[in-house]
C-alpha cells in the first residue's frame, strides 16, 4: 500500500443545483431490474436487446429485453466495471482488479491486458470499442485499487491514464495525468475520444488524429462516471454530486490527511442523488435527469437504446431502466 500523499488543487465553486442542473425527479420513475446482486456498475445492450452487466461478486448477468430474472452467463473474478460488445457472441469487460478482459456468452474469460510496461494495472475501470477492434479503456491509477478509491479521490495525485489496445495486441499510452481517469466513449465518427477526469470534475476531447487533448466540460456539479455517445450527445453519470467539504480540502493536504486517517465509517461518501446528463458536441446540457429522493443513486454509467436509458449503480441491487 503506498504512503498517502496528498497533494493541494483548489477547485472552483461548484456550480449549484439549478438552471441547467436544476433538481428534479425525473429518474425516479425509472423500473428497477434486478439484479440478485451489488453493484451493476455499467450496462450495455447488443443487437437483440439483450442487456449485460457486471456484480461486485465478478458475476457477469444478461438480461432479456424485458427484464425478466437476469442470466449469469461468466464468473470474471475480481471487480468488473465497464463492459462493451466487443464482437458477436463477445464482451470487453474493465476488471478493476484484474484488467481488461474478454468475456464470451458461452462463460469463457480470457485476459487481454493486465499491465503496462511490465507493471500490473491497478484500476482498470471503462472502455470504448472503434469500429476498427480498437479498445479505449481507462486505468484509474497507478496507485491506488478500487476498494481504496476514496484515498485516490482525496489524494488527489494525477496518475490515472487511458490507454488503446489495437487488434493485433499492442497497447498504446494515448492519455495520462489525469485525477481518476474514469469513462470514455468515442463518437460516431470514431474520431474524438471522451474522458472523464472525476477527481477534477471534468471531461476532456482527445482528437485521435492530432493527438490534441481539450477540456470539454468542466466545474461539473458532480463526480462524473462512466461516459457514453450517441446521437450526437455525450452521456454522463454523476456518481454523487460534490460535496462541500471534500472542495474545503482539496487546497489543503494535511486536512486531507486527516481525512485519510479516519475510520471508513467517517470518510466522505458518495451522496443518495442520481444524476445524468447529456450533453451536445459544444457541452451544453441538453438532457439532465435526477432523482433527488435516492431511490436511484451512485450513478455510475447512463447509456441510451432503442428509446430507454439504463443506469448502472456501484452500489445497489437493480439496473435503473427509463423509457424516455
Amino acid at each position: 500500500m503506498p504512503e498517502f500523499a496528498p497533494v493541494a488543487w483548489k477547485p472552483r465553486h461548484a456550480p449549484p443545483l439549478e438552471g441547467p442542473f436544476a433538481v428534479n425527479d425525473r429518474l425516479a420513475a425509472a423500473a428497477r431490474w434486478d439484479t440478485g446482486g451489488i453493484g451493476p456498475e455499467d450496462v450495455v445492450i447488443d443487437g437483440r436487446g439483450a442487456a449485460y452487466t457486471g456484480l461486485a461478486d465478478g458475476t457477469i448477468l444478461r438480461f432479456g429485453p424485458t427484464g425478466d430474472a437476469p442470466e449469469p452467463i461468466a464468473d470474471a473474478g475480481g471487480r468488473p466495471l465497464g463492459i462493451e460488445i466487443l464482437g458477436p457472441g463477445e464482451l470487453v469487460v474493465c476488471n478493476a482488479d484484474l484488467g481488461l478482459q474478454r468475456v464470451t456468452a458461452n462463460g469463457e474469460v480470457t485476459v487481454l491486458v493486465d499491465s503496462f510496461d511490465d507493471v500490473p494495472l491497478r484500476f482498470t475501470n471503462n472502455a470504448t470499442v472503434a469500429p476498427d477492434g480498437t479498445i479505449y479503456f481507462s486505468d484509474t491509477s497507478t496507485r491506488w485499487s478500487i476498494h481504496r478509491y476514496v484515498a485516490d479521490l482525496l489524494e488527489g495525485q494525477p496518475t490515472g491514464r487511458v490507454f488503446a489496445r489495437r487488434p493485433d495486441g499492442t497497447v498504446d499510452l494515448i492519455v495520462d495525468g489525469l485525477q481518476f481517469a474514469n469513462g470514455v466513449a468515442l463518437d460516431d465518427a470514431g474520431t474524438t475520444l471522451y474522458i472523464a477526469e472525476t477527481g477534477r470534475y471534468r471531461i476532456h476531447r482527445h482528437d485521435l488524429g492530432t493527438n490534441a487533448t481539450a477540456v470539454f466540460a468542466d466545474n461539473l456539479p458532480g463526480f462524473p462516471d462512466n461516459l457514453t455517445y450517441g446521437d450526437s450527445t455525450v452521456w454522463v453519470a454523476l456518481a454523487s454530486p460534490r460535496q462541500r467539504v471534500v472542495d474545503l480540502m482539496h487546497p489543503h493536504p494535511w486536512l486531507r490527511g486527516v481525512s485519510h486517517r479516519l475510520p471508513d465509517a467517517l470518510k466522505p461518501k458518495p451522496v443518495r442523488h442520481g444524476i445524468v446528463l447529456g450533453l451536445d458536441p459544444t457541452g451544453t446540457v441538453v438532457s439532465n435527469l435526477q432523482d433527488s429522493t435516492g431511490t436511484v443513486a451512485v450513478t455510475t454509467s447512463a447509456r441510451v437504446h432503442d428509446g430507454r436509458l439504463f443506469v448502472g449503480t456501484l452500489t445497489d441491487p437493480a439496473v435503473a431502466v427509463l423509457a424516455l
